[in-house]
């Protein structure tokens, strides 16, 4: 299983900020189902090609998603991998850091 040390900092920024999109969250969630190509892409998530390649060159960057090129076709399945290095990351990030004492939020004058 990949540790913090093991995933380069910049694959979890880019992946963490990849993942702040609705657009892109919806698009991890139609390939949790099974692998799509663009056009099935656009069309359940009706929106254009060229709004859709953004994002997933975004994704693509993070190495969240991978592409598969069949003949004219692109498809795009899931990165298990690095979704589980982002998760590895935050469950290492709050098991390694102490714990802090709770603050209260009310001001004592």
């Amino acid at each position: 299983m990949n540790s913090i040390a093991s995933v380069p900092s910049n694959l979890i920024v880019l992946g963490f900020r990849a993942l702040s999109d609705p657009l892109r969250l919806q698009v991890l969630e139609l390939l949790r189902q099974e692998e799509l190509c663009v056009c099935d892409l656009c069309d359940r998530l009706e929106t254009a090609q060229s709004k859709l390649s953004f994002h997933l060159k975004v994704l693509k960057e993070a190495e969240l998603v991978r592409p598969r090129q069949e003949g004219r076709w692109v498809y795009y399945s899931l990165n298990l991998p690095q979704l589980v290095a982002l998760e590895q990351y935050l469950s290492d990030y709050r098991r390694l850091s102490p714990m802090l004492p709770a603050r209260s939020c009310d001001s004592q004058s």
